[in-house]
């Protein structure tokens, strides 16, 4: 059997879940981030998975740290950078839905995989990137090299930072809008994207390369909060479409892994933390 190996490159961070609602009380705290969540479930589904950013040199770094490995994550290319480890403050709606409050990136802004990352990085399968402030300069980078890439353009938000070349898969988020997904799917098509895979949020999922078009709809769960479940989709979509299996089953793969994620608070099974 084929082993494949993938590398999640880019953001981590701390979610703080503020205390919401007239009967709550207390603050907990959870390890995530595009990055981050899709290395762990990438290891959680028995793939080889690394993991490459930064963290500071405080106890939110070094929780980060452990944690991933606890996990499965290798975590030999996780830099520790002066400044604070990355954290967003989230609010959680009674429907389970999330509301960011407020997002520092701490020593994730301007991090670089180095040389010896860069080489490291090379020999993957596959190389996922979530946020990063790059301009596109690492995906650029690996595609030249002739590495299978992806990323969720759906987490940066600077323009500078929303290209599409040298990817080989593009995730964007539509909500459940029709016309956004219909319109963002035709956009990176149009780019030149080999495979665009677009979430809909309650709607499910659509994948289509410009000649095969596949849809799936949502696994029905007790949802109990919604944080990583896109980062979890990701990951089980890449683990079979690297795998070999046919776009129905990459799309249902993704599907299965969020619905999962949506039973538990955060993006990967963890103890919270106070802060």
């Amino acid at each position: 059997m084929t082993t494949f190996r993938f590398a999640a490159v880019g953001d981590n961070c701390i979610d703080r879940f503020r205390p919401s609602g007239p009967q709550a009380s207390g603050s907990q705290s959870f390890v995530g981030g595009n990055a981050v969540n899709v290395a762990v479930q990438l290891a959680r589904l028995d793939r080889v998975s690394f993991y490459f950013g930064a963290v500071g040199p405080d106890e939110a770094g070094r929780h980060t740290r452990r944690l991933l490995s606890e996990h499965g994550v290798d975590v030999t290319h996780l830099q520790v950078r002066p400044g604070v480890t990355a954290y967003t403050d989230i609010e959680t709606l009674a429907s389970g839905d999330r509301v960011f409050v407020h997002e520092d990136f701490g020593v994730c802004a301007g991090y670089r995989p180095d040389a010896d990352d860069i080489a490291v990085l090379r020999t993957m399968d596959h190389v996922h990137i979530g946020w990063m402030d790059d301009g596109g300069a690492l995906r650029r980078t690996l595609a030249e090299a002739g590495v299978s890439v992806s990323q969720d353009i759906s987490v940066n938000a600077d323009p500078a930072n929303l290209g599409t070349g040298g990817l080989s898969i593009a995730f964007a988020s539509a909500g459940d809008d029709d016309d956004i997904c219909e319109a963002l799917l035709k956009r990176l098509l149009d780019e030149g994207l080999p495979l665009a895979v677009v979430t809909r949020g309650g709607k499910g999922s659509v994948a289509s390369d410009g000649r095969t078009r596949v849809e799936a709809g949502i696994r029905t769960v007790n949802v109990v909060d919604t944080t990583g479940a896109g980062d979890s989709f990701i990951a089980g979509f890449l683990a079979a479409r690297i795998g070999g299996l046919p776009l129905a089953a990459c799309l249902a793969a993704g599907r299965d892994r969020a619905a999962l994620t949506c039973t538990h608070v955060g993006g990967f099974p963890q103890q919270p933390q106070p802060f």
